[in-house]
């Protein structure tokens, strides 16, 4: 069934009355860098308001859940950290609580402050993010194996280097039993007017060079899902998959048995929507804002 459009009150009603949970994804969805989405602080306020719970769970590892609140608080949304599902906790969670990542190792991080927080609140010590020291063929023979690394953990580093990559990769080629866990895979990155190389893209550059396949934590991998679906204790029939990109926040909502709602405020256009060979959305809409025309105490 193709993808049903939403695009006036009764639309909206129906979309509100008919779930308790919604789960957003943040980029291109609530806001777009510093700029929220217009409208997006009464929508969200009208579905607390109906006693509607909201879980934001967002693949961008460069923010701690504690960052994120402090952002949702600068433009005027409620949130709590409970409320907040990233690729960055879902990594720690898995390394602390399934792997129990033994505490005598480190993680060696390429990514931000935000993989890196979460990792340190589970006990988890990092390192790599001092790998800033450019490299040459002379130099190369500095970087060896550290047996104390236990995990090679790849999220978003908008400071990545040459040294940094040539760390990770052999780590993960010469220790044997060094994980590689990855937050997301996301080919690209929204940033304003234009989208740039993500996560996955920079990736591709270790799985390439080691021929290793790393855990991919993120949506719509299933380490994720499970998580999400553990902690919230969500009835898939009652729940809405609310994102902007049809290869990771559609098809995991699809994947979990959710219904889904795809938005036309970041990456994902009309056509892609309604192409038949992407993952089917079941609803989509001009932008997550629009809802604020409901009343918020209306039924």
């Amino acid at each position: 069934m193709s993808p049903q459009k939403l695009a006036s009150r009764k639309d909206y009603e129906a979309l509100v009355g008919k779930y308790d949970t919604f789960l957003f994804d943040c980029d291109g969805v609530i806001w777009h860098g510093s700029k929220a989405v217009p409208n997006i602080q009464s929508t969200l306020s009208m579905l607390r308001s109906r006693g509607k719970r909201l879980i934001f769970v967002t693949n961008n590892s460069a923010t701690s859940r504690s960052d994120y609140v402090t952002k949702f608080t600068k433009l005027g949304i409620q949130a709590a950290v409970e409320e907040i599902f990233s690729s960055a906790y879902a990594t720690a969670v898995y390394l602390s609580e399934v792997v129990q990542f033994a505490p005598e190792k480190v993680a060696y991080v390429i990514g931000g402050s935000g993989i890196r927080k979460e990792l340190q609140e589970v006990g988890i010590t990092t390192i790599g993010q001092e790998d800033t020291t450019p490299v040459d063929l002379a130099t190369l023979a500095e970087i060896e194996p550290n047996a104390s690394v236990g995990a090679v953990v790849f999220g978003i580093d908008y400071d990545i280097t040459y040294r940094k990559l040539a760390n990770a990769h052999i780590n993960l080629m010469y220790n044997p039993d060094c994980l590689f866990v990855a937050t997301n895979d996301d080919r690209t990155l929204p940033g304003g007017k234009h989208v740039y190389p993500g996560t996955g893209s920079m990736l591709n550059s270790l799985i390439h060079s080691t021929q290793r396949t790393p855990l991919v934590m993120g949506k719509p991998n299933k380490p994720m899902l499970d998580c999400v679906m553990q902690k919230y204790h969500l009835d898939p029939a009652r729940t809405c998959m609310v994102g902007d990109r049809l290869d990771t926040d559609i098809l995991f909502g699809i994947k979990g048995g959710l219904s889904t709602l795809c938005v036309l405020t970041g990456v994902a256009d009309e056509a892609s929507i309604l192409d038949p060979s992407a993952p089917q959305a079941t609803y989509y809409m001009d932008s997550l804002g629009d809802l604020s025309e409901l009343d918020a105490s209306s039924a």
